[in-house]
């Protein structure tokens, strides 16, 4: 895949490009990746989906659940004495 930049680009075209990017839930660069796919009938598609973690989906049992939360149970306490500012 190439880069490409882009100069000059006009506040207004780029506010627009914001807005479409929000309303077709999509980065910037996707939407702009995608708009000039079609402007030269290029056929790109329109979503990647990643399947990496399917094999491990619903694999995890009651009692593995309970084991990864007691054993992760401390990550959510949080020491004072590292967020004092007196250190």
């Amino acid at each position: 895949m190439a880069n490409l930049s882009l100069r000059g680009l006009d506040p207004t075209v780029l506010n627009a490009l914001k807005a479409r990017a929000l309303r077709d839930s999509a980065s910037v660069n996707g939407l702009v990746v995608r708009l000039l796919g079609e402007a030269v009938g290029a056929s790109l598609p329109t979503k990647v989906e990643h399947h990496d973690l399917d094999d491990l989906a619903g694999t995890w049992s009651a009692q593995d659940e309970r084991d990864f939360q007691q054993a992760t149970q401390a990550f959510a306490e949080v020491d004072p004495d590292l967020w004092s500012s007196n250190r």
